[in-house]
């Protein structure tokens, strides 16, 4: 084992063991005074592109809720300000390093810069993040939302353990004992916001691949660790879509890997940037891929999105916008699945 992932290891105790007791969420209300919110921080310090962008719902939930806020986020990689680009109420993106240990002085001055500006709100978007507890802890904040898991409220929504909604549903019961208003209002969609452009760029780049005018399923074929599925599922899962849907398109969005678990045979599109690839996946017309980042960002993007899980939870991870929904596949057979394409093409 590496040096780096022996320190990491000793850093994840480390954080545990600092935010053990932490978690309280400081709701006190000053008597006398209205509570009035314009600088706000968002905390998620994970560089995982699912993750960032399961962060998009809260950010839209925020602005929604004070539209004349700003709005810092307290993240850890680079992709945050490519996700969050067109979020106009977004101020600053303060950025860990993704390896803390190669870039530890910059990892330093991250956290200090909590305590440099003030806040009238600091939101932890992760109930289970020992780094975000730590970080609304230490910033200098007057209320403090922790995000503590709520058995009422997973009693009383069925969604409540998604990791997009979870936080929503918590600030949501928050604020109510600050003075504002609960809000009953749809839970937002996950939403990279891509612009006009963008997306008549991905219609040109979809249309020199296909060069037809029939509409298109998507398939991501790669994943991490055991949520992968094997080349063999994934050609006989391809045959078996070519023979039901012979009306559509196939088409393959590559990894940054390049590589391919259909063998490169059939169209594909490769691209490294975020945007492009979701600009591409929005011009078509049905996304399939095992639970991963991508599978998120096919979400982001607007297009109904089947996310296939086997080894991760779905209830906490599924994609969802309109028409988008998980597939358990140790549990649905092949003729449900069938069924259930049609449904999301319908």
């Amino acid at each position: 084992m590496k040096i780096p992932k022996q320190l990491n290891a000793i850093r994840r105790r480390i954080m545990r063991s600092l935010t053990k007791n932490i978690g309280k969420s400081n709701s006190i209300i000053k008597q006398g005074k209205e509570v009035t919110i314009k600088r706000i921080l968002i905390s998620r310090p994970n560089h995982r592109l699912g993750n960032l962008l399961l962060l998009s719902p809260i950010v839209q939930e925020v602005i929604d809720t004070f539209p004349n806020a700003k709005i810092d986020l307290f993240v850890k990689g680079t992709i945050s300000p490519i996700i969050f680009k067109n979020y106009e109420n977004i101020d600053r993106i303060i950025q860990l390093p993704k390896k803390p240990f190669s870039n530890l002085l910059k990892y330093i001055k991250g956290w200090f810069t909590l305590r440099w500006n003030k806040y009238d709100l600091v939101i932890n978007t992760s109930h289970s993040s020992s780094s975000g507890k730590l970080s609304t802890q230490l910033a200098n904040g007057d209320y403090k939302f922790f995000n503590e898991w709520n058995d009422e409220l997973h009693l009383q929504y069925p969604d409540y353990p998604h990791a997009a909604k979870n936080a929503i549903y918590n600030l949501r019961r928050f604020l109510t004992h600050l003075g504002f208003q609960e809000n009953a209002d749809k839970m937002p969609d996950l939403n990279i916001k891509l612009d006009k452009n963008e997306i008549e760029t991905g219609k040109i780049k979809l249309s020199e691949i296909i060069k037809n005018d029939k509409k298109t399923i998507c398939l991501f074929t790669n994943a991490t660790g055991d949520k992968c599925y094997s080349r063999d599922w994934w050609i006989s899962f391809h045959e078996k879509l070519q023979s039901e849907f012979p009306d559509y398109n196939i088409v393959e969005l590559l990894p940054v890997e390049n590589i391919s678990r259909l063998d490169f045979k059939i169209p594909s599109f490769y691209s490294t940037d975020i945007r492009e690839m979701g600009s591409f996946i929005a011009n078509t017309d049905l996304f399939i891929a095992a639970d991963n980042g991508v599978m998120h960002l096919s979400s982001a993007s607007g297009t109904p999105t089947i996310g296939l899980f086997m080894v991760t939870d779905e209830n906490a991870y599924k994609p969802y916008n309109d028409k988008s929904f998980s597939i358990n596949t140790n549990h649905v057979n092949e003729l449900q699945i069938r069924d259930l394409i049609k449904a999301a093409l319908n």
